[in-house]
């Protein structure tokens, strides 16, 4: 997947996972580590690539998402590797996370997730990304660097939009999930 000299991305932030994240991206390429001191590397990814340059109204349809939504949490707790050789941890429950990339890929057709690549929305798991197998990193070798993070439960609250690009990756927008009260009035 080509995505260009930059991409944006909607997620989830995992701030549970960050230390391991954020070791493992300095480890194989320091120019994808953030400076943005509110840009958090562990994340569920809702949808990417998303809108190139986002308006106020694509920012507004988010928001709108995000108001609509209350916090939840998801426990991580299996590492498990994709076909393709992604380490990482599936939610569990899946479910929240889920619906949340059902609403915001409904809400944005033109821009399937993963440009199409891994099949429908209803195929893909949410997870958070750990590593690559290869040279010695496998499932294994990954579950015991992880000894002290894993299982844990993960708070997601809010919704943010990161710009991805070599020595330029940082937070365009946060969006906090609703608090349940303000769902009931």
């Amino acid at each position: 997947m080509d995505w260009g000299a930059g991409h944006t991305v909607v997620v989830v932030p995992v701030g549970e996972l960050e230390p391991f994240v954020l070791a493992r991206t300095r480890h194989y390429d320091e120019a994808w580590v953030s400076t943005d001191p509110a840009f958090t590397h562990a994340h569920v990814t809702l949808l990417a690539p998303w809108v190139h340059e986002p308006s106020r109204d694509d920012l507004a349809v988010l928001g709108a998402i995000a108001a609509t939504t209350p916090p939840f949490e998801f426990s991580a707790s299996h590492v498990q590797q994709f076909p393709d050789g992604t380490i990482h941890l599936p939610a569990d429950p899946p479910d929240d996370l889920s619906r949340l990339m059902r609403r915001i890929a409904d809400a944005f057709p033109e821009h399937p997730p993963y440009g199409g690549a891994f099949g429908s929305i209803d195929t893909l798991t949410p997870h958070v990304t750990l590593d690559r197998a290869a040279g010695g990193v496998t499932v294994r070798s990954t579950q015991r660097l992880l000894a002290d993070l894993v299982p844990t439960t993960c708070a997601a609250d809010r919704i943010e939009v990161h710009w991805y690009a070599e020595r330029d990756c940082r937070v365009l927008a946060s969006f906090a999930l609703a608090p349940i009260a303000s769902l009931r009035r």
